[in-house]
């Protein structure tokens, strides 16, 4: 279900008023005040006003709450708007837990990584390899690349299109199994190698790539090899709890009934069917130390990390949007790697320069996270962060002869 006209916002819009009568302060915006910050996240000179502006106001009819962080050579800044639900007046709570959906795929490769370094896996390896009778016998050979940069084809399961039939199995439990099977019910979208389409199939197959070779659940494997070590407090897999252990948001999926909107909490829901492309739950903090001790090589040592910027060369000789766990987004002469992701009630983000010295992480509960049209205050929080990018350094200039 999509909301895409003027009519159904407005009666989203009317939907969100009665829900909010004895929850908030007409007039009120629950945005953070000038110059608030966590305790980790400095602002020094940093103006973080087109931020502020940009989270300003909630909750409305498009997200009911919004958190981001932004951290540049001026400063850090961290800021919150909206309530933490709708039955009551409290605000977005510090550290606030929430679904990062699909930014899960940069962990997942980045474990994923780590055990090629370790050679306990093959980029060049095959799927067949290391976990034969997965994919049919007549099925062409998928390698841990082709599975990381969404180059390897396997078609996804078709479920029933409507949020009603979400709602009623959102308690369902999927073993990673189960979805593969399933896709393959489907052709193949195209020959490993050749083409490349974004889905979760490469990444719940290399959550079980990961499990084989290690012998520990995937949930384990992120905790041992990255939450640990960075000492992220709010960062797990959930497994079958279908519910966020912790200070959290809660979320929200506009349903319309009987020509009615109606706001649906969407916060407790089974994530089983992502296991490793979508599953997990995080905080600021936690998605910031993550994708600083990334991009400085921390997580994944050199050469592997070079392939999570690392672009595929396609068979029609274009280049490829996606590499491995990550996102590729020229920007005024340089290159913003990022990595978004929604589950229902939830977008998350996250995005840095290469350098690491620009970081941007935001969580904003929209009414309608997986809508092909993307929140308003998701483009708003992405075009202002777009504008606190500083510019590309100047490149060196080499004289003739020299």
């Amino acid at each position: 279900m999509k909301i895409t006209d003027a009519a159904r916002r407005r009666t989203v819009a009317a939907a969100l008023a009665g829900a909010l009568v004895a929850a908030v302060v007409p007039g009120a915006a629950l945005a953070a005040p000038p110059g608030a910050h966590r305790s980790d996240c400095a602002i020094g000179t940093l103006d973080p006003t087109p931020m502020r502006q940009a989270i300003a106001g909630l909750p409305t009819d498009d997200a009911t709450s919004a958190q981001v962080r932004v951290t540049t050579v001026d400063g850090c800044w961290t800021g919150t708007s909206g309530v933490r639900a709708l039955h009551g007046s409290a605000p977005v709570p510090p550290h606030a837990r929430f679904r990062v959906g699909s930014v899960t795929k940069t962990f997942t490769a980045a474990v994923t990584l780590q055990l090629v370094a370790e050679g306990r896996l093959d980029l060049d390896g095959t799927v067949q390899r290391y976990l034969p009778g997965l994919l049919p016998a007549d099925y062409p050979p998928v390698t841990v690349r082709q599975l990381l940069n969404h180059t390897n084809g396997i078609p996804s399961p078709k479920l029933p299109g409507g949020i009603e039939w979400q709602l009623t199995h959102r308690y369902d439990r999927w073993t990673p199994e189960q979805i593969v099977r399933l896709g393959l019910r489907n052709p193949r979208e195209f020959e490993p190698g050749t083409d490349q389409h974004y889905t979760n199939m490469g990444y719940i197959v290399a959550g079980m790539l990961i499990e084989k070779v290690t012998g520990h659940s995937y949930a384990e494997e992120v905790r041992r090899r990255i939450a640990r070590p960075l000492g992220l407090r709010d960062t797990y897999a959930p497994g079958d709890d279908p519910r966020i252990r912790g200070p959290h948001t809660h979320g929200y999926q506009a349903v319309i009934r009987d020509g009615r909107t109606e706001l649906v909490d969407a916060t407790v829901w089974s994530q089983t069917f992502t296991p490793a492309a979508g599953n997990l739950i995080s905080s600021l903090s936690d998605l910031d130390t993550f994708m600083t001790a990334l991009f400085a090589g921390r997580v994944v040592p050199e050469p592997w990390l070079t392939e999570m910027f690392t672009r595929p060369v396609l068979a029609d000789h274009t280049t490829g949007t996606y590499s491995a766990g990550l996102t590729a987004m020229p920007v005024g002469g340089q290159t913003l790697w990022l990595k978004t992701g929604s589950r229902y009630g939830y977008l998350a983000g996250v995005a840095a320069t290469r350098d690491g010295r620009f970081r941007v992480e935001y969580s904003i509960t929209a009414t309608d996270a997986k809508s092909e049209e993307l929140s308003r205050t998701a483009q708003a929080v992405i075009g202002a962060a777009l504008g606190m990018l500083p510019p590309a350094a100047p490149q060196p200039t080499v004289s003739p002869g020299s």
